[in-house]
């Protein structure tokens, strides 16, 4: 299969080590890089520091300045972003990854899922306040007790176990979500069974055969012109290595779980119950990420297993979905990363070597990274005590703590069970199992429509899916450039997209991740900041957009209706 996300690097390295002649009255690729570079660069202190606003532009709010429903309709932060969009590349990028390097029909299929997701199913269900829905905001990964309030976690939770106390639970209230982020997963339970159907309706016979056909040649037969040129000069990885190393990684994962004193709470059988999950789902993930440029991630699943089998302790909860969830992630990367190689013919040994090095290197930076921002950023990621205008809300880290109390402290029983408020969100299992079925019948049925195997059901189903992280102002922004390029650019001008597109996409990302290391290094970190003024806020200005709307629930910043 072709990954599509890697084409980008290929370009660049092609860019930057081929020599390449000028075209006459053109520019080489390396200097079409250099340019589109240094003008990220000089562009990106604009939205990073001088004018942050630019993020996120929402027309609708600075119209409608005191409705509160005005605002939902038209926050690309906190609401559904009609007529919202960003002037920079970030917005674009940041949280859906570069859509130059996603084909056109893939990026088809995620804007038709969140047309559904969020323009159909959220109004539905919010403007008919069905679970409650306006107690609470209209998009949030936030939790809930039933007066609308935030949850409020220590009154349920062990402090000494650090478990929950069910008496305390049943005494205060249920956990309460958001109705978007309720769709959140069960979309995510309904992506995940479609993944495994997918893979099997399209890609089963075809990928059992070839595998059983090069187990058996010993020629070249069924190989592509890479493989071939990679097998006549490299020899490749022992599978030894790779055993050895598997043993190596499991002995000290089991030992950081059941040693220091079983902090964790996780005992050794769930590290190997994550594996045998990221194992399962490695095929069908991998094809859809080989083919499409997007796969699902394991967190949800992980979560939903470990909640059930160990409910009430949420840092296993959290470990558990660590090691399954991240796991299958690093070991696709690990394949894209030798897809790579297989590309630009770098020999598997090496290959394998800096792989190695380059995990043990970043693991090292990544941890005393964390470290040094929790221990010298005040109030980090609490959204409470930040100033409006702080970039460390942590996002994604919200999520994720958030998550941890939805399946480890309360336990999916009492969330998506028969003790919970949302067992229905588990339809969305045999919704997924089944939906790729129609799209497989009609390509055998009408085999001459090209188009029809174009319809991929898991990702329309994720369409929204990297939703409450990313907001919808990153979504709009970037469908619109992600349709521009690769589909009108790539149909009329099919020359100058194939020279272009993905250098093109390698010098934004490079303009804007040196000038944010810059920016931060040079001024924020010594607390140098921008003018004081309307457009330094990092938001849209649309303060009433995270505003419940039920009768009598108080927020802070809030009318009550």
């Amino acid at each position: 299969m072709w990954w599509p996300g890697i084409l980008v690097q290929v370009s660049l390295f092609r860019a930057l080590h081929e020599d390449e002649k000028r075209p006459k009255g053109g520019l080489s690729r390396m200097q079409f890089f250099l340019i589109v570079f240094i003008s990220s660069f000089a562009y990106y202190i604009i939205p990073n520091y001088f004018f942050p606003s630019l993020s996120a532009l929402s027309f609708v709010c600075w119209i409608w300045k005191d409705s509160v429903t005005a605002q939902q309709i038209g926050s690309g932060l906190k609401g559904l972003g009609i007529g919202s969009f960003g002037l920079d590349w970030a917005t674009v990028a940041a949280f859906l990854g570069s859509p130059l390097a996603t084909p056109a029909f893939s990026i088809f299929n995620t804007l038709v899922g969140f047309i559904i997701t969020v323009y159909v199913l959220l109004p539905i269900t919010y403007w008919t306040n069905a679970y409650n829905a306006k107690r609470f905001p209209l998009i949030t990964a936030d939790v809930f007790d039933s007066d609308g309030k935030h949850y409020n976690i220590s009154r349920i939770l062990d402090p000494k176990t650090f478990s929950i106390n069910y008496d305390a639970y049943d005494k205060y209230s249920k956990i309460n979500l958001s109705v978007f982020f309720t769709y959140t997963y069960g979309l995510s339970f309904a992506t995940l069974m479609a993944s495994l159907t997918h893979a099997f309706l399209f890609y089963g016979k075809n990928t059992w055969e070839m595998w059983r056909k090069a187990e058996k040649s010993t020629s070249n037969k069924f190989a592509d012109v890479h493989t071939r040129i990679m097998k006549k000069n490299y020899r490749p990885v022992p599978q030894w290595w790779f055993g050895i190393l598997l043993l190596i990684v499991l002995g000290l994962s089991m030992f950081t779980c059941e040693g220091f004193h079983k902090q964790l709470q996780l005992p050794f059988w769930g590290i190997l119950l994550a594996c045998a999950m990221a194992m399962i789902f490695m095929m069908p993930v991998g094809v859809l990420l080989a083919t499409t440029n997007q796969g699902p991630g394991l967190n949800v699943i992980t979560e939903l297993v470990i909640g059930y089998l160990y409910p009430g302790k949420p840092l296993a909860n959290v470990t558990f979905k660590t090691y399954g969830y991240i796991s299958m992630s690093q070991a696709l990367t690990f394949l894209t990363d030798f897809k790579l190689g297989h590309y630009m013919k770098i020999p598997p040994k090496s290959m394998f070597l800096v792989q190695l090095v380059g995990t043990v290197v970043s693991s090292s930076v990544y941890f005393g990274t964390a470290w040094w921002l929790l221990t010298s950023i005040q109030d980090i990621c609490n959204i409470d005590l930040l100033p409006a205008d702080s970039p460390w809300t942590c996002p994604g880290d919200d999520v994720f703590y958030n998550a941890s109390i939805i399946w480890g402290v309360v336990g999916p029983r009492r969330m998506f069970g028969p003790l919970g408020l949302y067992n229905k969100m588990n339809w969305f299992f045999l919704i997924g199992l089944l939906a790729p079925v129609p799209v497989w019948l009609l390509t055998r049925a009408f085999p001459e429509k090209k188009w029809i195997r174009l319809i991929n059901m898991p990702i329309v189903l994720s369409g929204a899916g990297s939703m409450p992280v990313a907001k919808t102002v990153h979504y709009i922004s970037w469908f619109t450039v992600g349709i521009a390029f690769n589909f009108f650019v790539y149909r009329r001008y099919k020359a100058w997209w194939a020279r272009h597109n993905y250098v093109l996409s390698a010098a934004l990302d490079a303009g804007v991740a040196f000038m944010g290391v810059a920016t931060y290094f040079a001024l924020q970190n010594y607390n140098i900041y921008g003018m004081e003024w309307w457009g330094a806020e990092a938001s849209d200005h649309c303060p009433l957009a995270k505003c419940p709307t039920a009768p009598g629930v108080v927020a802070k910043g809030c009318p009550v209706f």
